[in-house]
This record gives structure tokens, sequence and C-alpha cells, in this order.
């Protein structure tokens, strides 16, 4: 069975008013657009074409949740479980009521995502940056008392990663954060070599969350800039936040999240660092293939697998094994089934077979991107 999905953008406050109109080519409304979700999820399932939602159909079992995103400011700072760890809280919270705010996990399911950029610049913040590395960006900052501590603390011993951001969403380091902040500006101000686009982003930040403890965690955190057709894959427990840009987001299909900063909701601090991965390095950035042809962005996961597949007025076809979309993003496509149904896909729906239709082929010009579930096999 071949299904249409659509779905109406969700209003947060970060979302852009432009990007996402764009993309499908039609009158912006006027609001924020942030996300549009096609899944089943019963946060927002997707509409079927002609009668109900996905979620209808599917029973709630798909393992994944495909989305657009379009941010013009920065989301929370944000890290999600291991299943182990969402299965453990999931319990622990289980007298708490769904809408109770003292929750932190909204199902037992474990939140790996992939994201990868649709437009020609997308920012974002991916991981921790080596503590040796930062220490040489506050350099940069000079001696100020706030500068001075925040170094302190980092050139000690111990886990001085979980300890220094605990210490700075604590509430008990309000002046340093001010004063680190008053010198980003500074010095993104005349800013010039390695450090001048992270010392730009993190200034740009500050104007949006002024005060925000965030901003400071954000100069530990690596400033990644994907260009179209690049992703990133963000394992559990790692620290991260998209900053601006339009992009495709696969995730495992869960609404875990812990934060870490940008963002007026609750920070549950003991809780975000019970759960945060230290572990340092740059993310690796995952390279689109050469032009027309189909990119694979390999993840460690069973939930989802993606591809990116470029059209040039020629047909692919693809196997389905298991619940598979193909989503527009360029151009005119249309999507068959093995008995020769037919979808068209505008730019910014989906075509969803069921596990039945076993193989489809997809033709016109264009781009899209074919989700799925992931290889059993595969490490979680």
């Amino acid at each position: 069975m071949l299904l249409s999905l659509s779905n109406v953008p969700r209003d947060y406050a970060w979302g852009s008013p432009t990007l996402l109109a764009d993309l499908e080519g039609r009158t912006p409304t006027g609001g924020p657009e942030a996300e549009v979700w096609f899944g089943d999820h019963p946060g927002d399932p997707a509409d079927v074409q002609g009668d109900g939602t996905l979620d209808d159909v599917t029973g709630g079992s798909l393992p994944y949740l495909l989305k657009l995103l379009a941010a013009a400011s920065p989301l929370s700072i944000q890290v999600h479980p291991t299943i182990e760890q969402a299965r453990a809280g999931w319990a622990r919270e289980s007298a708490l009521a769904a809408t109770d705010p003292n929750r932190n996990y909204r199902d037992d399911n474990h939140k790996p995502e992939l994201l990868v950029a649709l437009s020609d610049r997308f920012e974002s913040l991916s991981g921790l940056r080596p503590v040796e590395d930062t220490l040489r960006l506050l350099d940069v900052l000079g001696e100020s008392a706030g500068v001075s501590e925040l170094v302190s603390r980092l050139d000690g011993q111990g886990d001085v990663l979980r300890d220094t951001i605990g210490w700075l969403l604590s509430g008990d380091a309000q002046a340093v954060v001010d004063d680190v902040v008053d010198a980003v500006h500074t010095a993104a101000g005349s800013a010039s070599g390695e450090w001048a686009a992270t010392l730009r982003g993190v200034a740009a930040i500050a104007e949006t969350y002024r005060g925000d403890p965030g901003v400071v965690v954000a100069l530990l955190m690596n400033h990644v800039v994907l260009r179209r057709g690049e992703g990133v894959f963000l394992k559990a427990g790692l620290l991260h936040a998209y900053i601006s840009g339009l992009g495709v987001e696969i995730m495992a299909a869960s609404d875990n999240v812990l934060r870490g900063g940008l963002t007026p909701k609750r920070i549950d601090v003991p809780e975000l660092l019970s759960i945060l991965d230290t572990t340092t390095g740059e993310v690796p950035v995952l390279r689109p293939a050469a032009a027309d042809a189909v990119t694979v962005y390999p993840v460690p996961v069973a939930d989802f697998s993606l591809r990116r597949i470029e059209l040039d007025d020629a047909s692919v076809v693809i196997d389905v094994d298991g619940p598979t979309m193909v989503l527009a993003t360029v151009g005119r496509v249309v999507v068959s089934g093995a008995d020769g149904e037919r979808r068209e896909v505008p730019v910014g729906t989906v075509a969803f077979a069921t596990p039945e239709e076993e193989r489809l082929t997809i033709s016109g010009r264009g781009e899209v991107f074919v989700a799925a579930p992931g290889d059993p096999a595969a490490e979680g």
C-alpha cells in the first residue's frame, strides 16, 4: 500500500518564518515554522491524504520519526539517553502524570538522531571540544576574572567538563557567565584566524539568550557548519544544539530530551549530568556522494536508515524492508509500487510504503530522502 503524507508545521519560537515556505514554493504563514513531523508519534502523527493519520495505519509501531527542521535561532542545548537510561528513567517516573512538569522521560526509548543539511549552510553545536583546545580558545578572551575562573576549573583534575557544566548551570556562576559573555562579544568584534567563526557564532547565540549560562556551555562545544547534503549523527549522551538552517532529521521514535541551556524550559542539572557523555572530540561529518548518485548516511543503530537520491529524469528501484518513507525536497517526483500504484510526491511531502510493497520505483527530476528501519544487527 502507498499513502501520501503531509503535516502542518509546528510553530516553535525558534522556527524560521521563510525556510519551509521557500522549500515548498508557497506563501509564508507569517509566523515561525519550525518542524514538520512525518511519523506516527502521538505528539503529532502525520496526516494521510484522504482520511486519518498515520498512527491509524501503523498502530504507533513505526521505529523512527522523520522531520523537516527549519531553525532561525538556536534550539536548546540538549542530550538524549541510551535505551537503558531511558528505561530506568521511565520506570522511576512511572507515578508522575504525562503532563507533569517534573517529568524528564516521556517514553522508555532512546533518541539517536541524524541531521542532513538542506540549506547551503547549517550551523550547529555538536559534542564537546577537547579541553586543551578550549583552553586555547579562552586565551583569545583575555584575563578577566570570569574567564580566569573558567580556565581554572577546566585546568583542574578529574572529569572537569562534567564538573564545569554542572557549575555553570547550577545558578552559582552567573557573575562568571556574564563576564565571559562580555569577553566573547569583545573578542568576536575583531576576531580572525582559527576561532573567529566560533566566537562570532557564540556571540550571536548570546544576543538571543542574554544571561543564559548555556552560552558559556556552548563555548565548550564543537562549532560545526554543514554544507548542503552533509550530515551529522548524534549518539546518545552527546551534547548538541542546532543553531540555524534547514535540514532533514531522522531519529528513533522518542521524545526524551534533557536540556542544558539556551532555553526558558526546565533544566534538571543532576539528571542531565547523569546521562551526559563527556568524551571529547570532533563529531564526524558525513559527506554526500557525487552528483546524480545515491548517498547512504551510515548510522550505528537499528531504528532507522536514511538515503539521499538525486534524480535526473531517470528511475531508481529500491527494495522495501519495513515501513518506508520517500520525502521529496527538490523537483517533481513520482513513486510507484510493484503493482503499478503511483503517487506524485510534492516537495515537502512523503510517499509512505507499507512493508508488503517489497520494492518501489522512484522517477522524475529532483531529490528525495528515503527513510526506513535500520540494520537489525547494528550496534545501539
